[in-house]
């Protein structure tokens, strides 16, 4: 499980942001299988949020638990294998390689390069009507091409828990429901927890919490 003990990002706080937040400055668990929807304004820390639980920022005061130990303690190998086998996520700015081809950028973990996740690749992106641009570089694609190749890179790995940062900006509805149903079908498959940030969107998924930030 994941928990947030009294959390309080430094930047946002020293700006002076004093904020009614169901998650900063108190207690919080997120458990394996269960669905967590968190809904903010622009500039309250819904990136920085999933930043701290996937180890990219430690400018916080408070502790972060993963699996019960202290991740502020975890070497870089530990991270590493965290981010391969139990947390994958939707970057914002989808953090894809523009002059790697879309197949490339989703194969960068080497692990997704064997035969069975090529296939899983291309029956995920069949399904998300990416298919023929996976030979195509990043940079060629347009923003919301790239998000959806960003949300099969997610899912192709093994993980316990899927975090999303607003993953469906520059979708429309239809591409929308496509995507909510390959993931709500991977994580079922998997058992895994979702944790979704948003500005207020509840998109297509059932929750079993909602939290304001």
């Amino acid at each position: 499980m994941i928990q947030l003990r009294n959390v309080k990002p430094e930047p946002l706080f020293e700006e002076g942001i004093t904020v009614q937040s169901e998650i900063w400055n108190t207690k919080i668990t997120f458990k394996k299988g269960k669905n967590y929807l968190i809904t903010a304004p622009s500039g309250k820390g819904k990136s920085t949020l999933l930043h701290v639980i996937y180890g990219l920022r430690n400018d916080f005061n408070g502790e972060v638990l993963v699996y019960e130990k202290d991740s502020s303690a975890f070497i870089p190998d530990q991270w590493s294998a965290i981010r391969q086998n139990k947390f994958s996520i939707v970057f914002q700015d989808l953090r894809l390689f523009p002059d790697l081809t879309a197949q490339a950028n989703i194969q960068l973990n080497a692990e997704l390069a064997s035969p069975d996740k090529t296939n899983q690749i291309e029956e995920m992106a069949e399904m998300l009507g990416v298919a023929e641009l996976l030979n195509k570089t990043c940079g060629s694609l347009s923003y919301g091409q790239r998000q959806r190749i960003a949300i099969i890179r997610a899912l192709c790995q093994p993980f316990d828990y899927l975090l999303l940062d607003e993953p469906f900006s520059h979708l429309d509805d239809d591409n929308i429901e496509k995507a909510s149903a390959l993931i709500n079908t991977e994580i079922q498959r998997q058992k895994a927890g979702l944790i979704l940030v948003s500005l207020g969107e509840r998109y297509l998924f059932d929750y079993d919490q909602e939290l304001i930030l």
